[in-house]
């Protein structure tokens, strides 16, 4: 759903490289990429116990769009708020699985990891890193002149995001941003919270 959203605002701004390349699906294996999103997990998987990986790059022409550097920003953000509103859906199950007091772990378990990873997923993608959704975002926000020199750091990325998980600076990101996006969640579901109490 992250990648679709993107693809999807991306067509609505005015390219249609994405969509062309069939990535307005909801269909994971348009998204999947042999090596982020198979190997690369596995790989981890079985020397380490954590998993991470990617899915296909999607492929996004800024200058086929009507103001380039305006609708970067509402594409790059498409995905992070696809994942909060899957987190949403998520705690929308939970509260009915309480509300139906359905006592079996396995359910009850699944939604809470679809909103915990939903929402990790979100506070990652906006990382204020060049080439992340977060970069993307404060590219569009900067003046003409700091935008230009941001993006010159994009080849650096991968390396800016290395430091910062091995300097541990990542985590406060993460759980900064969870810890918000949960406040709004329960905002947003408070009138249901009734149901299941």
């Amino acid at each position: 759903m992250h990648d679709a959203a993107q693809a999807f605002a991306a067509r609505r701004f005015g390219d249609n490289t994405a969509h062309a390349a069939g990535r307005t699906t909801l269909n994971p294996l348009a998204h999947i990429d042999p090596l982020g999103t198979v190997v690369i997990p596995a790989v981890m998987y079985l020397m380490s116990g954590f998993v991470f990986g990617y899915a296909k790059p999607l492929p996004l022409n800024y200058g086929q769009m009507r103001h380039p550097k305006r609708d970067m920003a509402f594409v790059a953000l498409a995905g992070p708020v696809a994942n909060f509103v899957m987190a949403l859906l998520w705690l929308l199950i939970a509260i009915f699985l309480q509300y139906f007091d359905v006592q079996e772990s396995f359910p009850n378990l699944v939604a809470k990891a679809g909103i915990q990873t939903n929402l990790w997923l979100m506070a990652f993608n906006l990382l204020p890193i060049p080439s992340m959704d977060g970069g993307r975002v404060v590219f569009s926000l900067l003046p003409h002149k700091a935008a230009y020199q941001f993006a010159r750091l994009e080849p650096y990325g991968f390396i800016i995001l290395l430091a910062l998980i091995l300097l541990r600076v990542i985590p406060y990101w993460l759980y900064f941003v969870e810890g918000l996006a949960r406040q709004l969640l329960v905002v947003l579901v408070s009138p249901l919270m009734y149901l299941s109490a």
